[in-house]
């Protein structure tokens, strides 16, 4: 018995110097970030003297939730990642069941959809702005052409369609990541089950909904989850197109104008604290739910 504890013991003690450089990695990339950014929310330092300040308590925080531009920043968050992750799992669903069929060129056709994904944000967003271009762009010429509009819309200008605009990119740019978590999913199930449900006469509709749907169900919710963190961080699309635009600002841009165009480090602080607890909280009900899903699954 002690022979068996003092192996326990001894694998314990592996197990912790194999993670420790991980934890060290993490210490210093992430938690000691994160700390000093909670540190500076309760002082009113500033960029150009960051070691010059004094504390000031929760004021920083009470300023930004007063701010009207923060709350629209979060609307804006989330009617963004309401839409985005949405349409992209509709589509990244129906995506993955044709890519799950055999057919010639597949692995090819596989490969080809990743590319919106593969690329850079920043590029992706450059191609549609120039595309979009209410003067030159290949979208307008084709609508002008085919008689839809009679002149160039400004797709990146016009405030009612900007936001609509920032969606529709990202969920070209985004579903190829989607398509490939749930595809993963969809290879797990067996395909014995099908085989029987072929045996059976189950017509395809009832297929889907009885098997392929509940089966792909936590492949699903683990994509969900990634993506809707993902898009709740926001920041690089909509700053190219629209810079610091309120019908686009997210909450990641309204943290790095507080800090960065105003310098005000302890409010740029405290709203950068503002998006981790909103995305913490988000994050914690999901996968509460999806803990839920898989009780009463």
């Amino acid at each position: 018995m002690n022979a068996a504890r003092r192996v326990e013991r001894q694998q314990r003690r592996t197990a912790w110097i194999f993670l420790l450089p991980l934890l060290l990695t993490l210490m210093a990339v992430a938690i000691w970030p994160l700390a000093r950014s909670i540190f500076f929310s309760f002082t009113d330092a500033y960029l150009d003297a960051p070691s010059d300040y004094g504390f000031v308590g929760i004021e920083n925080f009470v300023e930004v939730a007063a701010d009207p531009v923060f709350w629209g920043a979060v609307r804006n968050t989330l009617v963004f990642t309401l839409v985005s992750v949405g349409l992209e799992t509709l589509l990244g669903l129906a995506i993955a069941l044709l890519l799950h069929r055999a057919f010639l060129g597949r692995g090819i056709v596989r490969a080809a959809i990743l590319i919106p994904w593969a690329m850079p944000m920043v590029v992706s967003a450059r191609i549609w702005e120039w595309m979009l271009n209410d003067q030159f762009g290949l979208i307008n010429k084709l609508l002008v052409a085919l008689g839809l509009v009679e002149k160039g819309v400004a797709w990146t200008a016009d405030p009612s369609l900007i936001l609509g605009t920032v969606i529709f990119i990202d969920v070209w740019v985004t579903t190829p990541f989607m398509v490939l978590l749930i595809l993963a999913g969809l290879q797990l199930i067996p395909e014995e089950i099908y085989e029987a449900a072929d045996v059976s006469g189950v017509p395809q509709w009832k297929r889907f909904w009885s098997i392929t749907l509940p089966l792909a169900t936590p492949a699903i919710g683990v994509a969900i989850l990634f993506r809707t963190l993902d898009a709740l961080r926001m920041f690089d699309l909509s700053y190219v197109l629209a810079a610091n635009n309120e019908n686009t600002m997210t909450m990641s841009i309204y943290a790095r104008d507080q800090l960065i165009s105003f310098q005000d480090l302890g409010l740029g602080a405290a709203a950068s604290t503002w998006v981790f607890m909103i995305i913490g909280l988000i994050a914690i009900v999901i996968v509460g739910l999806l803990r839920l899903d898989r009780a009463t699954g």
